[in-house]
């Protein structure tokens, strides 16, 4: 089942939510016939000779759809970067904090509508939508990729996306006309296995296909919902902040021997994570680059806790944080 539950009893509010749970469209995945669609590669026509780079995206509460602040103005500009600086891409490799399996799945739909995976929020975000084309034949690559690696996947025609994809890619293409398919993945692995399920993805760069990780820099909720949820505009805590530049200055120096062991290394690694699902879709992008420097591309925050970081990886992050500042 694809569930990315992790409500407490602690976390109630005003806006009673964990920002996720089991998503509707494919609540059934349990008990669906695993299928496995037919192998078929990616054409790269129509993108430059530049490979686009893996990015890791903050999406933050759902409420970032209906006020963007910095970090929706940074998407906004995210996605006519990536054109400017390779080409439109082929299709998204969705890796979600908020769509997890107990093995990897492929959610490879032919079309995807929004999830409304949380409860409680303004009743305008029930109105927004997303349809956007999935991607069944690039599934076939996917799968075909992480079974070369000896990772266990699986392919379901089943669609829908998650709050912490569609809000990001309603800035980055919000005509939803970029094919987009769903990686769900095991949240109780640790940060090598998804890094190194990310670089069984590396050739997906050259083929004009553009790994997105989803998540948050920082994920407490237990803190931002503490005596009600705190103003969005609140200044970054200390321990928000430390944790934030401690990743942006290991990244930098393509330290992953300490990003992979942050949770003994990085300063308040357990408060800003409780659980770190939120953090591991960076190393799924990270490691579709391989071991080299995490250049962040964006830094902000809300609720005083909850960073909006964002980060290119690979030989081409600087490409795009140069196309970002023209």
């Amino acid at each position: 089942m694809v569930s990315a539950c992790m409500r407490t009893r602690r976390y109630r509010s005003r806006a009673v939510c964990c920002w996720t749970k089991v998503l509707r469209g494919v609540r059934m995945l349990r008990s669906a016939p695993l299928k496995m669609a037919a192998p078929a590669l990616v054409s790269n026509r129509g993108m430059s000779r530049y490979s686009v780079p893996p990015i890791f995206l903050s999406h933050g509460s759902p409420m970032t759809a209906l006020e963007p602040r910095e970090a929706g103005a940074f998407m906004q500009r995210l996605g006519p970067a990536i054109e400017a600086a390779f080409g439109r891409p082929k299709a998204v490799l969705a890796v979600s904090a908020h769509t997890l399996a107990r093995a990897p799945v492929l959610l490879a739909g032919a079309r995807h509508e929004a999830v409304y995976d949380f409860g409680g929020f303004d009743e305008r975000l029930y109105t927004l939508r997303y349809d956007a084309p999935g991607a069944p034949a690039l599934a076939g690559r996917v799968q075909a990729l992480l079974q070369q690696a000896g990772l266990p996947v699986h392919t379901v025609d089943q669609g829908g996306l998650d709050h912490g994809i569609w809000t990001p890619l309603r800035y980055l293409w919000p005509q939803a006309d970029v094919p987009v398919l769903p990686l769900a993945f095991v949240p109780d692995w640790q940060p090598q296995p998804l890094f190194d399920m990310g670089a069984a993805l590396a050739a997906l760069a050259d083929e004009g296909v553009l790994v997105m990780g989803s998540g948050s820099i920082t994920h407490n909720l237990q803190r931002v919902f503490a005596g009600g949820l705190r103003d969005v505009g609140r200044a970054a805590t200390p321990e928000s902040l430390a944790f934030r530049e401690w990743f942006a200055e290991r990244g930098a120096a393509a330290d992953w021997a300490a990003l992979l062991d942050y949770r003994h290394q990085a300063p308040h690694a357990v408060l800003m994570h409780p659980t770190d699902e939120h953090l591991l879709p960076f190393y799924v992008a990270a490691g579709a680059a391989g071991p080299r420097p995490a250049l962040r591309l964006h830094a902000s925050h809300t609720h005083g806790d909850l960073g909006m970081d964002a980060y290119a990886f690979g030989p081409q992050a600087l490409r795009l944080r140069d196309a970002l500042a023209g």
